[in-house]
């Protein structure tokens, strides 16, 4: 009889036999997502070369540099019938907020990289790192989904600011359009929320019964 205070964790079951040749194969298939994920990368690094030049532009306009400063106006798609010879408080505000939206497409590119590495490719070992991400410690595809689709709310969020902030350069039409693409990322991600807790409680409720 199995001592109960005993702290030794039982041994982990070990598979018998190796695959077979088709499910092997199958299962290797999923490397073929690795170039996908280093193309990202790749997708990422372009990311920080683009903020780092408006950030540039963003100090030099602040020390007086016209052609910064045009870089920027030409960047945001800022458009005025005065002329802008110095920043003000409306193109600074676009610049930031192109530029923390850079940081939360690089969050997602992030997420997407490590989530979806760890949850289609291979596990990453990371248990006990210091750096480890807090989400990734229980991420699975529901999780992902979620999470990016939260993401993505954010992301929309910032569009839909700067062009509110710009609108006199838009059409009522666009506003409306970018209006109407927000709702609809926003119930998209609750739908997609409420589905995943109804399959998280139905699960639940499916260990429960098949104990008894």
């Amino acid at each position: 009889m199995a001592d109960l205070n005993d702290p030794t964790p039982p041994a982990p079951v070990k598979r018998t036999s190796p695959l077979r040749p088709l499910p092997n194969l199958i299962f290797a298939s999923r490397w073929l997502q690795l170039p996908l994920y280093l193309g990202l990368i790749v997708a990422q690094a372009v990311y920080v070369v683009h903020f780092l030049v408006e950030l540039l532009h963003l100090v030099e306009a602040a020390f007086g540099n016209q052609n910064a400063l045009q870089a920027l106006i030409n960047s945001i798609g800022y458009k005025t019938t005065a002329p802008i010879t110095t920043l003000n408080e409306t193109v600074i505000m676009l610049v930031v907020l192109a530029l923390i939206d850079v940081v939360m497409i690089s969050n997602l590119l992030i997420m997407v990289i490590v989530g979806g590495y760890e949850t289609f490719v291979s596990r990453m070992n990371l248990e006990g790192h210091r750096d480890q991400p807090e989400w990734l410690s229980h991420v699975n595809a529901s999780v992902l989904k979620v999470k990016l689709a939260m993401s993505i709310i954010g992301i929309s969020s910032i569009h839909l600011l700067k062009t509110f902030i710009n609108a006199d350069n838009y059409t009522e039409k666009v506003l409306i359009a970018q209006t109407v693409i927000h709702v609809a990322f926003l119930f998209s991600a609750m739908a997609i929320a409420y589905t995943d807790k109804l399959m998280s409680t139905t699960g639940g409720h499916g260990k429960k019964n098949g104990g008894h």
